[in-house]
């Protein structure tokens, strides 16, 4: 397939603040719902999966399937951008997130909403891609830390308020479940007209061939990791020979994706920009942002409910200050960017919080006063608020326009491949880590090697509907899943300290002034 596109030309005239704003009133609105609908769900999914008479696997899929389509879609519609009009792939984008949202609120069985989710994963990676690029080609690095900061906060708020939304919407009795998806619809339309009235970028010519190998083998590479830690300690072992065959197959694609794209034309992740120092430390940096702001939301939530007993509503209301601190930390220091055209200071700084925020919730339990959990959740939040988009920025700053999506996406792909491998690597930590507790909570009580048998048997899977228990068994249950908790924010802080030394290392270099990189020059053919 030959592609046609139009190239950015150097004397473009810079937008207006004005015009800005409007491009962003529609992207930031598509990017919102879309951000919401990977974790509106989270509350909502175990009273889904009971309407629909769904599988435990099943309800992993659920989660699953749009994650992954996620992560393997970034860098093709990051790549798409540089070669087609930014604006044709984002209405693209925005009316497959609506279908695909229409149908999962229309599902009459999981599989049939396990597909919905995989169109919504699909619509998401490219909206994550084609924001990033559209800002990239529409404003200057110098002034884009303020309008990123902007991204960044709406993609926090989405992220972390999402279960709070959900679990309103299921706590509602004339709502339902099925409003969880719905309610992304009218959104998504009205930053479609929103975009269709004001995006409007400046084109050149340009033909080239779609690099489909490139697409193929990095698809396979990022699905297998996603695809093993989903089925690894239920279906079959960690240490297994199943196991063994998911990671050799993932360094094989991996291998030969390299091999691909060193060689083709037009790379779907171009070598050059990820053998760049910036870029190279932004992408180690952006995996632990990515277990960290994908985790939190999910694991603080059953946290609330299950070790503290809180209903959804109140679950989603204690986690406001991590919404605070990521809304002032994106903002806040994407003004300050802009202002005085210094950058590094404040991915350290986040850094930092970030691993502090994580260390002090590596150490909570099932009665850790909530003063302590809010002080923790506050400083991961700034942290994560002051890292997530200047990550991107960064690297933005490195490259020409002709290759702001792809870069852009890049970095979007390994921040959502660290949200999902570390989600589900977490995760089972974390139910490891409960039943454990479990069976030694089984053993000192009456009939202790008996019970424990059982419970071992039985995975222990529905003694988490602690609702149902009886009160007994039910306290157990509470203490041991708050006693696991704090196990895997400290994983979590490890990947976050491996962050704060890779940004250590990226060398500021002054946000230039204009879109493309006036010294380089032009290759239209």
């Amino acid at each position: 397939m030959t592609v046609t596109e139009t190239r950015p030309a150097l004397a473009a005239p810079e937008l207006t603040h004005r015009e800005i704003l409007e491009i962003l009133v529609g992207l930031l609105a598509a990017l919102f719902t879309a951000m919401l609908s990977s974790t509106i769900v989270s509350n909502a999914l175990p009273t889904i999966i009971a309407d629909l008479q769904g599988s435990q696997t099943q309800y992993t899929w659920v989660l699953t399937a749009s994650l992954l389509a996620t992560t393997v879609s970034t860098p093709i519609w990051g790549k798409l951008s540089d070669l087609m009009s930014k604006k044709l792939l984002v209405q693209l984008a925005i009316s497959l997130f609506v279908v695909g949202s229409a149908l999962a609120g229309m599902a009459h069985n999981v599989p049939f909403l396990i597909g919905a989710r995989v169109l919504q994963g699909l619509a998401m990676g490219g909206l994550m891609a084609l924001a990033q690029a559209i800002i990239g080609a529409a404003i200057p690095p110098r002034n884009r830390g303020r309008y990123s900061g902007y991204m960044g906060a709406v993609m926090a708020v989405a992220t972390v308020s999402g279960p709070l939304i959900g679990g309103v919407i299921v706590d509602t009795s004339w709502l339902g479940w099925r409003w969880c998806f719905y309610v992304c619809v009218p959104l998504a339309v009205v930053s479609l007209v929103v975009l269709q009235k004001y995006l409007h970028l400046p084109l050149t010519k340009r033909r080239v061939r779609m690099d489909y190998l490139g697409a193929v083998l990095i698809s396979a590479a990022a699905s297998l990791p996603l695809i093993w830690v989903t089925f690894a300690g239920h279906d079959f072992g960690w240490i297994s020979w199943q196991s063994a065959l998911f990671v050799g197959g993932t360094v094989l694609f991996g291998i030969l994706a390299v091999v691909v794209e060193s060689r083709a034309a037009e790379p779907l992740v171009p070598l050059k920009v990820v053998r760049e120092r910036t870029t190279a430390l932004a992408i180690v940096a952006s995996l632990a942002v990515g277990v960290a702001m994908f985790g939190s939301a999910l694991f603080l939530g059953q946290y609330f409910q299950i070790a503290r007993g809180y209903s959804p509503t109140e679950a989603g209301l204690l986690t406001i200050p991590m919404m605070l601190g990521s809304f002032f930390g994106s903002v806040g220091s994407g003004q300050l960017i802009t202002r005085f055209g210094k950058w590094k200071r404040f991915l350290i700084g986040g850094g930092v919080l970030l691993v502090i925020g994580l260390v002090v919730l590596g150490t909570i339990d099932h009665t850790t006063p909530y003063w302590y959990v809010g002080l923790g959740m506050l400083s991961m939040g700034i942290g994560m608020g002051m890292m997530m988009q200047n990550l991107v920025l960064a690297v933005q700053n490195t490259v020409d326009v002709s290759q702001i999506g792809a870069s852009s996406a890049t970095v979007a792909f390994f921040r959502s491949l660290g949200g999902a491998v570390g989600v589900s690597v977490l995760g089972a930590v974390l139910a490891a880590r409960v039943k454990d507790l479990l069976i030694e909570g089984v053993l000192r009580g009456p009939g202790g090697a008996a019970a424990a048998g059982k419970l071992q048997d039985g995975g222990g899977t529905s003694l988490l509907d602690v609702n149902h228990l009886p009160p007994q068994l039910a306290e157990l249950v509470r203490q041991s899943y708050g006693d696991a908790t704090g196990r895997i924010f400290l994983i979590a802080a490890a990947c976050a300290l491996v962050s704060l030394v890779a940004v250590c290392f990226i060398k500021e270099v002054p946000l230039r002034r204009t879109v493309a990189k006036l010294d380089e020059p032009i290759d239209l053919d």
